[in-house]
């Protein structure tokens, strides 16, 4: 049984932030929307629109905005670990809050890494894995599980970056931002190899940083924080050696993205500074009965609905080539007057979709709790019972060591995957995870291994947080 969206919109509290709530929705609706229209299919393989047509880079300028779900994890990630260490009476909490907060992220993920791995199997043990349109399939499904570890890592670390917070504030971010220009200059200008990959922490744990302080109500000067950032970016790709896409292009030397750069870190900084700017009429506007009713639902559903939005994309794909319909040359006018159907069917695919694997996704009231008010929205709870004795259900204390092993290990699996693809399961294809080789099963078996740690590290009894 799960709790309904209208229980969950009736039971929020006047303190709750419901603007967050949004940006969460909005931010991830934004990345499906641009996946499905930035996707050139054809009977060649699967292309990028803005590899075929630069000019649309500086697009992502406006529509690259995975730095704002990651601004507004650090929010929330901030609000619950304070929630529970307030109930935990100086008990530990960090393997309870690893639980609690990754079982709603890792739960969907597996489920969808898993029926994709069964399908990829049946492919290619059915020989039909050698076209060009099967092979960019099976390679491209995973490429955006990447946030998900990046994400990962970042609940993790989140209690030793909140002691850094409450400590230093804006000096917090300041020496994080500064360490991303540092390894930016040993990768330009020095050619240090492999220092580019410390910005996967530098870059993103600066913007989650950001979080921790719009929390505490220390982003007083939005737009001064935005325009700083604009300017930033606009220097950087203008005299440096960055590109004008905020998005990862295929065959470019550098990439903003893969590793991220300074400029994606001032991009990121614009874009919190923008939607700072947006939250008095937005929160206005949410006080509305039925808006805020649409976001909670939005919530509950919006992560399978990322996971399996490039399955619905390829689906419509597919069900076009088996009716006989051509595939048109991408960025011609023909393709463009394909756009708007096909973002259409793909949808009402993933709403499909979503409706199948949902459960995976969706909170649950806890078996044997005192009676207490639903959830404020689908993926956090304001109402705080009493955290769970520090015993996991095997009766042991709670670990924070395998919880953190546990969490290493998913994030491992997470972003290997996200490189490998799904395909070349039985010739035991490879790519490289930093500095080291790992195919789909080593990274599907880490992620499975490490999420049976995070559960066991804790209490089964559900910790319901704030945030």
């Amino acid at each position: 049984m799960t709790v309904s969206a209208r229980a969950m919109a009736a039971a929020t509290p006047a303190s709750r932030d419901r603007y967050v709530d949004l940006l969460r929705v909005a931010s991830l609706a934004t990345v499906v929307c641009g996946h499905w229209l930035m996707a050139a299919v054809s009977t060649d393989g699967i292309g990028n629109l803005l590899a075929l047509v630069p000019p649309l880079q500086v697009l992502t300028w406006g529509l690259q905005v995975m730095p704002v779900f990651f601004f507004v994890g650090g929010f929330s990630h901030a609000l619950s670990y304070r929630s529970l260490e307030r109930r935990g009476e100086g008990r530990p909490v960090y393997a309870a809050f690893l639980r609690a907060r990754l079982q709603r992220l890792l739960r969907p993920t597996l489920v969808f890494v898993l029926v994709w791995a069964a399908l990829a199997l049946l492919v290619q043990l059915a020989g039909a894995d050698g076209g060009r349109l099967a092979g960019a399939a099976l390679r491209m499904v995973t490429q955006p599980l990447w946030f998900i570890g990046i994400y990962l890592a970042m609940v993790a670390l989140t209690p030793p970056l909140l002691r850094l917070h409450a400590r230093w504030g804006w000096g917090a971010f300041a020496a994080l931002a500064g360490a991303a220009a540092l390894v930016d200059v040993l990768r330009f200008a020095l050619g240090v190899p492999y220092a580019e990959f410390l910005n996967f922490a530098f870059v993103w744990l600066a913007v989650h940083q950001l979080g921790f302080l719009r929390a505490d109500g220390r982003i007083t000067r939005p737009a001064l924080l935005g325009a700083a950032g604009l300017a930033g970016a606009v220097l950087l790709v203008a005299a440096g050696p960055y590109p004008l896409s905020m998005v990862g292009m295929p065959g470019e030397k550098v990439s903003n993205m893969a590793p991220p750069t300074l400029a994606l870190l001032c991009h990121g900084m614009w874009l919190v500074g923008a939607v700072q700017l947006l939250a008095r009429p937005a929160t206005a506007w949410l006080a509305r009965p039925r808006v805020w009713r649409g976001v909670v639902a939005a919530n509950g559903v919006a992560m399978t609905a990322f996971l399996w939005h490039l399955t619905a994309m390829l689906g419509v794909y597919a069900a076009q080539l088996a009716a006989g319909l051509a595939l048109p040359e991408p960025a011609t006018a023909a393709w463009w007057a394909q756009v708007p159907p096909r973002i259409l069917l793909a949808a009402a695919l993933t709403a499909a979709l979503v409706a199948c694997f949902r459960r995976f996704e969706a909170p649950r009231p806890a078996p044997a709790s005192p009676p207490a008010a639903p959830p404020a929205d689908a993926s956090a709870a304001q109402a705080a019972p009493p955290v769970a004795p520090a015993r996991t259900a095997a009766g042991a204390p709670y670990s924070g060591p395998a919880a953190a092993l546990g969490t290493t290990l998913c994030l491992l699996g997470i972003l290997g995957l996200s490189m490998t693809g799904l395909g070349g399961l039985l010739e035991g294809h490879t790519a490289v995870l930093i500095a080291f080789p790992v195919t789909a099963p080593a990274a599907i078996g880490m992620a499975v291994g490490g999420a049976w740690l995070v559960e066991r590290s804790a209490s089964a009894r559900r910790v319901r947080l704030r945030g």
